[in-house]
Formats: C-alpha cells, sequence, structure tokens
C-alpha cells in the first residue's frame, strides 16, 4: 500500500507550517483545472450517464472517458516522495498529461518543444462543446444506478477488509482490519466510475461505518465519548467471525 493511502492513520509527521488559502496559486494552475473540467464535460461515458447526454453528437477529439477517479488515479499513481514533493495542481498536471501521452494525443517530444513556446493565447471552441460542458458543470454525473440493495444492515459489526491497494483506492489504510458497526445504509447501489481493481466500480450499497477510535488508535485514542464515522463501499465490509 502506498504511503497516500494511509495518511489518516499516521503519528509523527511533520507539523504544517503554512497553510495556503488561495484556491490558485499560480496562473497556470487554473488552466489545468478548465482542462479537467473539459475533459470530465466531453468524457465518452457521459453517453450512458445520469442524466443523459448526447456526447456522440458533440464534435470533439476527445473520445475517451475522464472522471474524477481517473484523476485520483493519477495522482495518487505516483512515486511517494513526488506525491509529497507537488502541491495539488500540480499532481493535476503531472496526472492529465500522463493520460494525453498514453492515449496518443500528445508525445513527450511534443511537449518538451511547447515548452519553450510562449504561453498559448485563448482559443475559440464551438458552440456545442461550450453548451455539453457547461450543461455538465449544471447538471453533473450521477454515480446512482439503482436502490439499495444492501447485504448488511443498520446495527450489523463489520470488519474492513484489507484488499490489495492499486493506484487508487477508495478505502483509507488505517481502517484496514478493524471493526466498526453500520450507521446507515445510503439510499441508492453507487457506481464507481473506474474499476480500481479491489473490488469498486459496478454498483454497489454504500454504508456509514461507525468506529470506535480505541478500536483504530488502541489504547493511544483520546479518552471521551468520540466516534469516527467512514462511508464505505460494499466490497470494502465482512462480517465479522461471530456473525460469518
Amino acid at each position: 500500500m502506498k504511503l497516500q493511502h494511509y495518511l489518516g492513520g499516521l503519528e509523527g509527521l511533520p507539523e504544517i507550517t503554512t497553510l495556503e488559502k488561495r484556491v490558485f496559486v499560480e496562473g497556470w494552475e487554473k488552466r489545468i483545472f478548465g482542462i479537467h473540467v473539459a475533459m470530465m464535460g466531453l468524457s465518452n461515458h457521459l453517453g450512458s450517464a445520469l442524466p443523459g447526454y448526447p456526447i456522440d453528437e458533440v464534435p470533439t477529439t476527445f473520445k475517451d472517458e475522464w472522471t474524477w477517479a481517473d484523476l485520483r488515479t493519477g495522482a495518487e499513481a505516483m512515486n511517494p516522495f513526488d506525491y509529497f514533493k507537488y502541491r495539488y495542481y500540480e499532481k493535476w498536471l503531472g496526472g492529465i498529461t500522463q493520460f494525453f501521452i498514453d492515449k496518443g494525443y500528445v508525445t513527450e517530444e511534443e511537449l518538451t518543444a511547447r515548452m519553450a513556446e510562449p504561453a498559448p493565447t485563448e482559443t475559440e471552441t464551438k458552440p456545442q462543446i461550450d453548451d455539453q460542458v457547461i450543461a455538465y458543470l449544471r447538471n453533473g454525473d450521477s454515480p446512482r444506478r439503482d436502490v439499495a440493495h444492501p447485504k448488511f444492515a443498520v446495527g450489523e459489526r463489520v470488519r474492513v477488509t484489507n484488499v490489495p491497494a492499486g493506484s487508487h483506492t477508495r478505502l483509507p489504510g488505517y481502517l484496514r482490519g478493524r471493526v466498526g458497526t453500520i450507521e446507515r445504509i445510503f439510499e441508492g447501489d453507487y457506481a464507481y466510475f473506474v474499476h480500481t481493481g479491489d473490488g469498486i466500480g459496478d454498483p454497489m450499497p454504500v454504508y456509514a461505518v461507525a468506529f470506535d477510535p480505541v478500536e483504530i488508535w488502541g489504547p493511544r485514542a483520546e479518552p471521551g465519548p468520540e466516534t469516527l464515522y467512514a462511508e464505505l463501499y460494499e466490497a470494502y465490509l465482512e462480517p465479522t467471525k461471530e456473525q460469518s
């Protein structure tokens, strides 16, 4: 498991010396945010998404799928030393750049050549592309695909699985193997737009699970009536031994 998947349970991390409050620190960060938004609004999975989008009618040369899951995969797949060295949008830039290289939209040589050129000016886009991206920004893409079909019930004790983590996971490392109680079952079966290889991707129930801090941190947990809650996909949960 990569270090960036385990931060919630680590101790002794360096104290934060600066807390940047600006959303964008440099001008290029706005551009990479805009590129990401356009990629999401033109992703080919929107043809079967909810609500329906006429993506096949949009005259774009972008013919691949791009979601938040793809962005997170690109960032979390980085070497841990690089992951903690770069700022937020620098990770975005690295993930998006590698995606375009891997998919053949641009080569490393072309990128190197463009870096020596002046900053690009604004270019016009086709109205259909603008309309599609704006519609996506307004309506989004719901991951809900059905009513919930839960395997576990409210009040049931469950153990968090310890499935192998690939380049991206939605399971916090510090919860692996811990036992909690189902507090809530969300109303639908929810898809995760990318199959991460650790069990999620297809629609499934999502639960709010309550954990006693002592279960997670042992005697080092701070005293008091505290509870930790985590929203977890069903694939990340299993019955405890007494219930199996």
